[in-house]
């Protein structure tokens, strides 16, 4: 495995025909294959509109959400793109129907179009413009390392941006990069009282980054939707937190060349795992 690989992030707005953005995300990963990318993210939900800002009352509702199978629509489609592109595709996430069950999933398919494994989405908000927990159940695969041709990835989804567990405990499975699909933005309705929001999820992402010596890369999504403003500003930034390519506020495509070399040197020169206590960190599993 060669040490530098090409990342090419996919930041996209979302039409209200799903049809219509999987043609768009499927352009949008061949121009990303053809500008030298290996894999290729794309955002969350990538194939509807972001329906979860507006709350539900009952199941029936819920159902009638645009949900997807696997395999179903989506993935097919996926499939086609990474195996037509030659790519590693982290294809975002969809609404899964899996039984009477609902989750908000990540697909990872391999160049020849294979799916190489899913992960479902752990952490669920509940917030004005996101309730996601009247949707999607919590996620029940646990985190994910999956092996590639170009290195071993964890796709982790929006909210789990948050959550710094969710970071380490991939890391110490063996991750060398971490992929945020992401669908957030500003709401019409709600201050940004705590602070500028979109300067926090981009830097608890860098904090990820560092503590872990990992490459973390977020896709997010473009454009009004109802009463939210996504903010795009998608990133890469390497496992020392310096940012190697980061999108504006409209739809385009941002290629990151990253050496995973470089993650291994700063894990053994700054020992932020073999200097673990582990034993000293049981608070963090206890329900308070």
């Amino acid at each position: 495995m060669n040490n530098e690989v090409v990342l090419g992030i996919v930041q996209m707005s979302m039409a209200s025909d799903p049809s219509v953005n999987l043609r768009k995300a499927a352009a949008m990963v061949r121009e990303a294959a053809e500008g030298g990318a290996q894999i290729v993210c794309l955002p969350e939900l990538f194939s509807t509109p972001y329906f979860p800002q507006h709350d539900i009352n009952s199941a029936s509702e819920r159902d009638k959400a645009p949900h997807d199978t696997i395999p179903g629509m989506v993935s097919d489609a996926l499939s086609v793109m990474a195996k037509d592109n030659d790519v590693v595709l982290v294809g975002g996430s969809i609404y899964e129907r899996a039984g009477g069950h609902f989750f908000n999933t990540a697909l990872v398919h391999g160049k020849d179009g294979s799916l190489l494994g899913t992960y479902r989405k752990t952490h669920i908000p509940y917030d004005e413009n996101f309730y996601e927990q009247s949707y999607f159940e919590r996620g029940d695969t646990g985190f994910k390392v999956i092996e590639t041709p170009h290195g071993s990835i964890s796709p982790l989804i929006c909210f789990d941006q948050w959550f710094p567990e969710a970071a380490r405990i991939c890391a110490l499975e063996g991750a060398q990069m971490l992929f945020y699909p992401t669908a957030i933005g500003l709401s019409d309705h709600i201050e940004q009282s705590e602070g500028d929001w979109q300067f926090a999820w981009e830097n608890v992402m860098r904090g990820h980054a560092i503590a872990n010596s990992v490459v973390v890369a977020a896709a997010n999504r473009v454009g009004r939707e109802g009463h939210m403003e996504f903010w795009g500003g998608s990133f890469v930034v390497d496992a020392f937190g310096r940012t190697i390519a980061k999108a504006g506020d409209g739809e385009e495509i941002i290629l990151a060349k990253i050496d995973l070399e470089h993650g291994r040197q700063i894990r053994e020169g700054w020992g932020f795992f073999r200097n673990r206590r582990p034993e000293c960190y049981g608070r963090i599993t206890e329900r308070r």
